[in-house]
């Protein structure tokens, strides 16, 4: 393979004459429906290009062995008949969701070589025809290891890098997700979120992410930060493909006692919901307390953004404000006290016995490999968690209440005031430059009031500035999904706003 990668032409994203950046996962199964493409193609071309692009951006943390003869047989699969929305389409999943016969090793070293079977979501995802190219990097732990973190930085692939400007940062957890997609190492990708982490890499890589109501999809075998607010979502360059793999990833689980929830409410088609007019009439509040005044770029976007909103028919209520900042500190008291109780359910239920088994343990391991994991920050988020009590403790009892509680009314509150079919904020502001020594340094999040409610989010891009990406999201309330899906798609449709990344080395000064 480095052979051939080496007279790759990186510039080229066709395909059989099928430029695969721009098509969508339906036209694809079309394509390969009349014959004039195969999922074998498709696997050879990303197989090569995640080996001439990989060495510069650290997105991908393995590559499925299996992946040429799966796709084979999803070609037999369909010369006799199988229409599987997904089948032979290639994705790529985050390295902390256990898929067969690949490591899932949540970015960390303490957990090299650890490979349990499938999540109950690749299951989904396979049962649809999806073929799992392989596991992308990540924040570490889900960027719940130290709070000078840099974003896409993991112990076992280095740090992610953006293909838009290579040396910014691609954000939040899912990174290398956000990197592959964008830089069409896959079809889609899927990352995990407990507070921004699909919808800030989506964002920040020119994406469209989709952060579900808690429940739609199963977290059983994923590595946790919070069962109270972790989800996983799809991460694509256009709606269609969004929408075709969040009805994949749908399904109850009774290892899962959230996706109860979701009977009378998911469907495995969201498809039916890409509507071009869905703007005309619609009421659309601007959350701008927080959002605006940090970044000019940013502002001057969504600025422009408005204003093709309402030439596109929506009643845009300008302010809408959410009013979330008393949350944010029970939501961190909570998250820490559930992620020393979840992480050790996980590690002692998925992992081999020479793995560690309780948040302790892997504080003492990366403190006896400080040289690899503890080179650029340290662990005190850890230190912290590992303090905390049980969930019986009151204080946590109370702190989560109060947390979920602020977020669903910060929402809930908003659309019935000011009449919404959702609400508007800025996703992300232009990537900042990489820093290891002192951490990410974000000026716009809008992420916090669905993740902590455990209600829907949908990001789209919006436009760029200095070549870097500046998403918008459309915020509802739980179980909006088709609503916002509809909007995204008609603001899509009507702005082709996504242009495909040059992976420039720098913001260029001129």
């Amino acid at each position: 393979m480095s052979g051939e990668s080496s007279q790759f032409d990186i510039t080229s994203t066709k395909v059989a004459g099928i430029d695969v950046d721009k098509s969508t996962i339906l036209q694809l199964e079309a394509q390969m429906n009349r014959g004039r493409l195969s999922s074998v193609e498709l696997v050879r071309f990303y197989e090569r290009r995640i080996a001439a692009l990989n060495p510069k951006l650290h997105a991908v943390i393995t590559v499925s062995k299996s992946a040429a003869a799966e796709a084979a047989a999803a070609d037999r699969a369909r010369r006799h008949g199988d229409r599987r929305p997904l089948l032979g389409i290639p994705v790529l999943v985050k390295d902390n969701i256990d898929t067969t016969g690949m490591p899932t090793t949540a970015g960390s070293l303490a957990l090299a070589g650890s490979s349990p079977s499938d999540a109950f979501i690749v299951m989904k995802l396979k049962a649809a025809g999806a073929l799992i190219l392989g596991k992308t990097n990540l924040s570490e732990w889900a960027n719940y290891r130290s709070t000078q973190s840099s974003s896409g930085w993991s112990g076992v692939e280095g740090q992610t890098n953006m293909a838009y400007v290579l040396d910014r940062n691609p954000c939040g957890s899912s990174a290398g997700s956000g990197v592959a997609a964008s830089a069409d190492l896959a079809t889609v990708a899927v990352g995990t979120e407990t507070d921004g982490s699909v919808v800030c890499p989506s964002g920040q890589n020119g994406l469209v992410g989709i952060k579900p109501t808690l429940g739609l999809a199963s977290r059983s075998g994923i590595v946790p930060i919070s069962s109270q607010q972790d989800t996983s979502g799809p991460m694509a360059r256009n709606v269609t493909d969004a929408a075709v793999l969040l009805g994949a990833l749908t399904g109850v689980d009774s290892s899962d006692p959230a996706t109860a929830a979701q009977r009378g409410h998911v469907t495995t088609d969201y498809t039916k919901y890409l509507k071009a007019g869905a703007l005309k009439g619609v009421r659309l509040g601007v959350w701008r307390q927080g959002n605006f005044g940090s970044s000019p770029e940013t502002d001057a976007i969504m600025e422009q953004t408005i204003k093709k909103l309402k030439s596109l028919g929506a009643v845009i209520v300008d302010p809408a404000n959410v009013q979330i900042d008393a949350a944010y500190a029970p939501e961190n008291t909570a998250l820490e006290y559930e992620f020393k109780h979840d992480i050790a359910a996980y590690l002692q239920k998925y992992t081999a016995p020479k793995y560690p088994k309780t948040l302790q343990g892997l504080i003492n391991f990366d403190n006896a490999h400080a040289s690899q994991e503890l080179k650029y920050f340290g662990q005190e988020i850890f230190t912290e968690s590992q303090a905390r009590g049980p969930l019986t403790d009151p204080a946590y009892i109370k702190a989560r209440n109060s947390a979920r509680s602020i977020a669903q009314h910060s929402i809930d509150d908003t659309l019935a005031k000011y009449k919404l079919a959702a609400i508007i904020a800025p996703t992300n502001g232009p990537a900042w430059t990489t820093d290891l020594i002192n951490g990410d340094h974000f000026l716009v999040g809008s992420s916090s009031p669905a993740a902590i409610a455990g209600y829907p989010s949908i990001t789209v891009p919006a436009g760029y500035s200095f070549h870097l990406p500046v998403g918008m999201s459309f915020i509802g309330g739980k179980w909006d999904e088709p609503e916002l899906i509809s909007l995204s798609y008609a603001w899509e449709q009507a702005t082709h706003v996504r242009q495909a990344p040059q992976f420039l080395p720098t913001v260029p000064m001129r």
